[in-house]
């Protein structure tokens, strides 16, 4: 198997179809699926009801879980979002029972920029002491909301050891930030980062008629992966997962278009995608999908992902 120079989580959003659809595949087939596929650590989504891909909000899941973890040799990541001191403290609870080591979180505030930032210092100076205690890093992803600017202003602020960020390559796009941009300020506080691709889609073209961030295959897209993750190594982030967003899509936030900020439309990392799309690229709804056709192309785009970022990322740092 080609070697990476770096960890390689498998996030479970990559297989969310199968989650959803196939009988049995469950946080623990996801285990095994991704020590079998050659992972170093999986990222879980406890996001929502009954914890989401955990399955249950029981100790008992949490000690199965953590078990299979041990038995497969894998590291764990486990994911949350918002930043109310309550609501993180308990989720680090959950992560020291599954024996998570990071925990990921974003903002859900509905403000205005600075006033997200204001909360977010809040939050996270008074939940820091608590993932010290659990020796867990709880890490600020740019998701959709903030860009990397917000949230090194935030980390600066707080300045604990155990608040740091998860740089994610193409969130930064809905707030009309350059990826590059995002990754200058957030590098140096990355732990780990969210490997994806993406393309734009226009208005006219989309199904919610909004300007729109859609994920694809890697390797199809517009986000420069090659040199993304080159400039993360560098920066001693050494923790990348692997996140097939094929399907997903996120409108760009009405609050940041500006003349300005509307400048890069259609060049480097924003540009569009062009018409006819098709199912295995750019998925625009999938509601028009059967549950088996979703599964079925969801695992050969995983392969086809997997066998890209293997073949084109294994010579950083060697050339």
């Amino acid at each position: 198997m080609t070697q990476l120079p770096f960890t390689l989580y498998l996030h479970s959003y990559s297989l969310r179809f199968h989650l959803r659809y196939v009988p049995g595949f469950d946080a623990l087939a996801l285990i095994d699926f991704a020590a079998d596929h050659g992972f170093d650590g999986v990222c879980l989504s406890a996001n929502g009801p009954n914890y989401r891909d955990l399955g249950s909000m029981e100790p008992a899941r949490f000690a199965q879980i953590r078990a299979r973890l041990a038995e497969r040799g894998l590291r764990c990541d486990l994911d949350t979002s918002g930043t109310d001191p309550d609501h993180l403290q308990t989720l680090l609870e959950v992560a020291q029972a599954v024996g998570a080591q990071k925990l990921r979180t974003y903002t859900r505030y509905d403000a205005e920029p600075e006033e997200q930032v204001a909360w977010t210092i809040r939050d996270l100076t008074a939940v820091s002491p608590h993932a010290a205690a659990h020796n867990i890093t709880i890490m600020l992803e740019n998701h959709e909301k903030m860009t990397g600017e917000e949230i090194t202003r935030i980390l600066t602020a707080v300045n604990h050891p155990h608040i740091a960020a998860l740089y994610d390559y193409g969130n930064s796009m809905m707030v009309l930030e350059d990826p590059l941009e995002a990754l200058t300020h957030m590098a140096p506080w990355s732990r780990s980062a969210h490997l994806k691709d993406h393309v734009m889609i226009r208005p006219q073209d989309a199904e919610n008629g909004r300007l729109t961030v859609m994920g694809v295959p890697i390797g199809t897209g517009y986000l420069p992966i090659v040199e993304i993750t080159q400039r993360l190594l560098a920066a001693g982030c050494s923790n990348i997962v692997f996140e097939n967003s094929w399907g997903y899509s996120a409108p760009i936030q009405p609050s940041r278009i500006t003349p300005t900020t509307l400048n890069p439309l259609g060049q480097g990392s924003f540009r569009f995608a062009t018409p006819p799309f098709h199912d295995n690229h750019v998925l625009l709804d999938s509601a028009f999908l059967s549950p088996e056709q979703l599964v079925c192309i969801e695992r050969t785009i995983f392969e086809q992902n997997l066998a890209w970022v293997r073949e084109q990322l294994s010579v950083i740092g060697t050339q």
